[in-house]
């Protein structure tokens, strides 16, 4: 998913070139992928809230980590488009490089969402890499055959579809949302109505899914917005400005979120409408920062691998006299048990998960050894 490249001179008005890179953006997906390993991956259960999601309406910094990727998947592809058209590929063939991106992406989710055992039961066919794939096969979709206008269409249409059908479609057996149950109920909702219906597999919790079937469609909402300011990035105006108008946007998204929040609250689980509109504009004032420090002033300085040791640490037991431990209870227990409070000793380590998780990636990086999928 990564789309970065050099970075030249470039001063406060110039109009880059399409083939330099957005350092800026290398540097918000970054960090995005490190705040992703660090709040997934905590020593025990007494995180600090800021570090844990929101446990339904309402937002944490934690619930921004996955609309930001998102967001960034749809920056990237514009970028990756444009250079791929400019080497004379067609329509087709980059259809055809999408479809083969999302199958990989989707199938990379499924093998860690079973990874170790594989037990058909509680095998999990949603999840954020399949959630990812298919947000990223919408939009490349949308973005190869619609104009700017059309994408604004399509953002419109899902968000105020959603609400729509969150909203006045009665949940059988339940009744109608804010008249019998209020629009967001855990238990009785559209959103989780369907997931417990269609949805294959095993669910997250237990009888529903945060990457359901209805919630995917405002998250694509979500990539087609950074689709939009991939395009806005890739004009010839000057930098100025580009800043300026992604921060404009960003609080105007700010705003226009929140005050959707009242009639239609800000959930990460339901991804209601509101919860695009405020994570996005977010992401806005967010990438307006780093483009404004990386990309104007020049001033510079693996989720999957991630998942894979987070998964061999809770499957792999070690035997402490008569009790078995998984090997991040042993690890835990040996470097990070006598660090107090409980929240303090999760936090480091987190820290030192991330630390693990970076040290190979950066000396690939070093030696300029990339993985593309």
């Amino acid at each position: 998913m990564s789309t970065s490249t050099q970075a030249t001179n470039v001063t406060i008005e110039s109009k880059p070139k399409s083939s330099v890179r957005l350092y800026s953006l290398d540097v918000f997906r970054g960090t995005t992928i490190a705040a992703m390993i660090l709040v997934n991956n905590p020593g025990n259960d007494s995180a600090y809230a800021l570090l844990d999601h929101a446990k339904w309406n309402g937002w944490t910094p934690t619930d921004l980590i996955f609309p930001f990727f998102l967001f960034i998947v749809g920056v990237s592809l514009v970028l990756s488009f444009r250079a791929r058209v400019e080497k004379g590929e067609s329509k087709r063939t980059l259809l055809l490089h999408t479809l083969r991106r999302s199958v990989i992406i989707f199938l990379i989710g499924l093998f860690l969402n079973g990874f170790p055992h594989f037990h058909l039961a509680t095998w999990r066919v949603a999840g954020v890499l399949q959630r990812i794939a298919l947000c990223y096969l919408a939009a490349a979709i949308i973005a190869l055959y619609s104009g700017t206008r059309g994408i604004w269409l399509y953002i419109a249409g899902l968000l105020i579809g959603y609400w729509v059908a969150m909203r006045f479609i009665p949940v059988p057996g339940i009744g109608m949302p804010t008249v019998d149950v209020p629009i967001n109920d855990p238990n009785g909702n559209l959103s989780w109505y369907l997931d417990k219906l269609y949805l294959p597999g095993a669910m997250y919790e237990k009888v529903r899914d945060p990457e359901g079937i209805l919630s995917t469609f405002p998250a694509i909402a979500t990539t087609l917005i950074g689709v939009l300011t991939g395009r806005w990035l890739r004009t010839d105006i000057a930098a100025t400005r580009k800043t300026l108008g992604m921060l404009v946007f960003g609080v105007a998204g700010i705003i226009a979120g929140e005050i959707w929040n009242l009639w239609f609250p800000i959930n990460k689980k339901l991804w209601t409408s509101s919860f695009v509109l405020f994570t996005a504009g977010c992401a806005l004032v967010a990438l307006s920062a780093c483009y404004w420090i990386c990309d104007v002033k020049l001033r510079r300085g693996g989720y999957t691998l991630a998942d894979l040791v987070a998964s061999s640490f809770s499957n792999i037991h070690i035997h402490v006299g008569l009790q078995a431990l998984t090997l991040q209870d042993f690890l835990y227990r040996k470097l990070f048990g006598a660090i107090t409070p409980a929240p303090l000793a999760s936090l480091v380590y987190s820290l030192a998960f991330v630390i693990v998780c970076w040290l190979p990636i950066y000396g690939m990086h070093h030696k300029r050894i990339f993985l593309k999928v």
